[in-house]
């Protein structure tokens, strides 16, 4: 009995999603709540369950199709057999006496060599495809699970080997190559460039002395840990601020909604977060009434997903502020790009020891240069500085959070 693969909803105003990696393919066994596919929408990337046990029956829609919600991309038949080998049993083991010996006029079979490298899985799509380009398994690398060669993996090969004329150059590597832009990616990009087309987009700039939350992350860090599991970092810090920020200049927590200006009570603060495919934007909900333990475990669960790609849609939609942290990647200065509707986003950078003044002295201190991007429709020059302002004295004197003063 087939069962058929339906794209399942994958968010609020999602109505399409592009098929990603097939992780099981035609004749192959999954097990029920196995993934079977990937599937990319603008906002994330999902891993479609198989819905019962069973064999791949039929891959409708292949990698890179656009397919919409509810719309049926293969069938796993519930009764049916693997077309591939199964796994070698102990009956392969047992001592060469005990194994059948071979008739008359039948040739020795060979003896499996079992340190040698395996051959590679070739999937059927791939099978096909190198029968006509007259490729084999061994000139092909697999990009799939467990080194399965993809069809994929053969038209890269097949491209490589299509031979290219020379070109007058110094020398050197000038290979190219042609990756389409995922889903995400393309929304990504379309967004970026629509926030700088039809926002009023001005950046303002401060630095921060460090000293007071390193020292307090030195007295409190281990204590923190032992209690919550979990390291005490510098972004709880900031979304902190930022709340405390966003409290005195709503302006900045607001958005343009048609003619309107559209004021926040609550704070989503969106922490920028790299992950395996790429860039993503995960929202703390009601900052405002989340603990520094709360904020860093929310953080560390958001890491840990994005490295594995398993963000979901509501994860990541809304968001009424964000705050990107270019430091950890050795940025010294940048100028964040809003993530619309928002109006503003903090960025924040990497910690130097830098001489400053100091009540007429020159003093080292570990300093941080922090970067406001603000809509300048809706948020003035005025309150965009005196927010970046409030955050730089909040962090430099952490105890204004719990005093609100």
């Amino acid at each position: 009995m087939a069962v058929e693969l339906k794209v399942p909803s994958v968010g609020e105003s999602i109505s399409e999603v592009e098929i990603g990696q097939w992780l099981k393919g035609k004749g192959e066994f999954v097990a029920k709540d196995e993934p079977v596919v990937t599937l990319e929408s603008e906002k994330a990337t999902v891993e479609l369950p198989a819905p019962v046990a069973g064999v791949i029956s039929e891959v409708v829609r292949k990698k890179g199709e656009t397919v919409a919600i509810g719309e049926t991309i293969g069938f796993i038949d519930k009764d049916g057999k693997p077309s591939a080998p199964p796994p070698p049993s102990t009956e392969a083991a047992r001592p060469e006496s005990k194994a059948a010996a071979p008739k008359p006029g039948e040739a020795k079979p060979a003896e499996p060599k079992a340190n040698g490298p395996q051959p590679a899985r070739v999937m059927p799509a791939a099978e096909r495809l190198m029968a006509q380009q007259g490729l084999k398994p061994e000139q092909v690398q697999g990009t799939g699970p467990g080194g399965r060669i993809l069809k994929e993996d053969v038209q890269r090969q097949v491209t490589a080997d299509v031979p290219i004329p020379p070109r007058a150059v110094s020398g050197g590597n000038r290979e190219e190559e042609l990756v389409p832009m995922t889903r995400l990616r393309r929304t990504v990009a379309d967004r970026l460039v629509a926030a700088q087309q039809n926002a009023a987009l001005l950046t303002t700039f401060n630095e921060v002395d460090m000293s007071a939350v390193m020292a307090l992350r030195k007295e409190l860090g281990e204590l923190f840990l032992q209690r919550y599991n979990t390291k005490l970092g510098f972004m709880s810090f900031f979304v902190k601020a930022c709340v405390d920020g966003l409290k005195q200049f709503p302006a900045i927590n607001a958005e343009i909604r048609d003619q309107n200006i559209v004021y926040h009570n609550y704070c989503d603060i969106g922490v920028a977060i790299g992950g395996g495919k790429g860039l993503v934007v995960p929202v703390l909900r009601n900052a405002e009434r989340m603990s520094f333990a709360e904020i860093e475990l929310a953080i560390t669960a958001f890491a840990k997903k994005a490295k594995e790609n398993k963000l979901t849609p509501d994860e990541l939609q809304g968001g009424t502020f964000t705050i990107s942290n270019g430091g950890v990647y050795g940025s010294l200065l940048s100028t964040p790009i809003v993530n619309p509707p928002q109006s503003g986003i903090l960025g924040m950078h990497g910690i130097q020891e830098r001489p400053i003044a100091v009540q007429g002295q020159v003093v080292i201190r570990p300093m941080m240069y922090i970067a406001l991007t603000y809509d300048h429709r809706i948020v003035d020059g005025r309150e965009a500085v005196s927010f970046l302002k409030r955050v730089k004295e909040v962090i430099e004197s952490p105890t204004r959070m719990l005093m609100e003063v």
